[in-house]
This record gives structure tokens, C-alpha cells and sequence, in this order.
């Protein structure tokens, strides 16, 4: 028949199994469907409260005993974990020019050595709007911090 000895006794050793096909065997520790469904209504009941604080809720109330992170992955799936109050990232969108003057400054410290001598100076750059058409900005800088120290004078 061409069978090998150790293919019969492999098939025999399985005779009366159901074929599994590599497929996930179910586990013990595997949150069960009702524990899917109590978490959501869960979260239903409670939607301002957050996965960590619904596991340890639901641990006081009797409702079921699960860790945050399944918590966390249940919702997850459900699609349930909203961030309402994140926005939108604007990264990418480019710089929105300012409509007034004195409405848009940057600021600058900077530590310089000069000779010797350590200094702060601190720049503050001024968009101004032109008056012809197209608005053009323009930058005016003011230097502030600059100390007039007696020559002799090196600092610690």
C-alpha cells in the first residue's frame, strides 16, 4: 500500500480526534464572550471613566475579574476607546501668518562668550505687516540683556 509504519501509528494514535489544523486551541485564561459583552455594557454605563479605572470597578462591583490591559484590548477592538478631546495634528499644514501687527512674537536667549566674559542675550523678533498688496512681512530685531561690564572685569 506505500504507508510507513510511522504514519499508521500517527493516524491511530489520532483516531477519534477532532482535526485541529494548526487552528488556536481555546485556553482557560481567554476572556469568554459574556465577559466581552459585561465589559462593554460596562463601559456603556460608565463612558467618562477610563480602562484602567473601569477593570478595577468592575473588579469591586462583581461583574467580572479582568486586567486593565484586557480591559484595554476589548474596547480596543469594539472600537470604543474614544479621544474626544484630542484634536487633530496640524503638523504639516504650514505656518498661518498673523492678520495684525504685534500679534506673532519670537523670543531668543542665547548664552554668549564673549572674551572671556559669559553673557545673555535675549532677541525678540517683531513681524509687521507691509502696506502694499500682497502682505509681506517684515522682521525688526531688538537686542535686550546686553550688560556693559568694566573691561577689567571676567566674570567667576
Amino acid at each position: 500500500m506505500g504507508l510507513g509504519t510511522s504514519k499508521f501509528h500517527d493516524w491511530k494514535g489520532r483516531y477519534g480526534k477532532a482535526n485541529e489544523h494548526n487552528g488556536q486551541v481555546p485556553r482557560d485564561w481567554w476572556l469568554e464572550d459574556w465577559e466581552k459583552t459585561a465589559i462593554g455594557d460596562y463601559h456603556a454605563s460608565h463612558p467618562l471613566d477610563g480602562y484602567r479605572r473601569l477593570a478595577f470597578m468592575m473588579l469591586d462591583d462583581d461583574i467580572v475579574a479582568v486586567s486593565p490591559s484586557s480591559v484595554y484590548r476589548v474596547l480596543k477592538q469594539a472600537n470604543r476607546l474614544d479621544r474626544k478631546w484630542q484634536t487633530t495634528s496640524k503638523k504639516g499644514t504650514g505656518f498661518v501668518q498673523p492678520l495684525a501687527p504685534h500679534k506673532h512674537w519670537h523670543v531668543d536667549i542665547s548664552y554668549l562668550n564673549l572674551g572671556g566674559t559669559f553673557y545673555y542675550l535675549c532677541s525678540l523678533l517683531v513681524p509687521q505687516l507691509a502696506i502694499v498688496s500682497p502682505p509681506k512681512p517684515k522682521f525688526a530685531y531688538l537686542f535686550v540683556g546686553l550688560p556693559s561690564f568694566p573691561s577689567t572685569w571676567r566674570g567667576v
